[in-house]
């Protein structure tokens, strides 16, 4: 048998509870970090328990829509179950990707339970030197 002592894990787990899993149509939300490392930015999402055939990532335009599930463990008929406080269900996540991130690219590799992408910046919004010219251009009557 286990014993807590943490009264505020018991309102956590009454909450979720109460609310019920995630679902397709109203998933619950996903911890997650985002940072840039040099050209490129990453997120990262913690998804512990969860298959690689249970994620799914869309993009569309510049929205970012990761969802995965969590399911429950096969039980035998033998198992009494005595505490169970790992969440199940569908979670999910929005971002709105800025136009200088280049979607076309995104890498998406899943250990540990973190599930992190990796989206390039664009081309066009690194910085980049502007030539000055020395005056002798002329401009074309056109």
């Amino acid at each position: 048998m286990l014993m807590r002592t943490d009264p505020f894990r018991e309102l956590d787990r009454l909450a979720q509870q109460l609310t019920g899993p995630g679902t397709w149509s109203r998933p619950s939300a996903m911890p997650m970090d985002a940072y840039r490392e040099g050209d490129t930015y990453v997120v990262s999402f913690d998804l512990p328990g969860v298959s690689t055939e249970a994620i799914d990532i869309d993009v569309e335009r510049n929205m970012l829509t990761v969802k995965a599930e969590r399911r429950p463990t096969s039980k035998r008929d033998d198992v009494q179950m005595d505490l169970s406080e790992r969440p199940l269900g569908v979670f999910s996540r929005q971002l709105v990707l800025a136009d200088t991130l280049d979607t076309e690219h995104i890498e998406a590799d899943y250990e540990a339970g973190v599930l992190t992408l990796r989206i390039p910046i664009a081309e066009r919004a690194k910085p980049r030197k502007v030539a000055v010219g020395d005056g002798s251009r002329r401009q074309i009557p056109g």
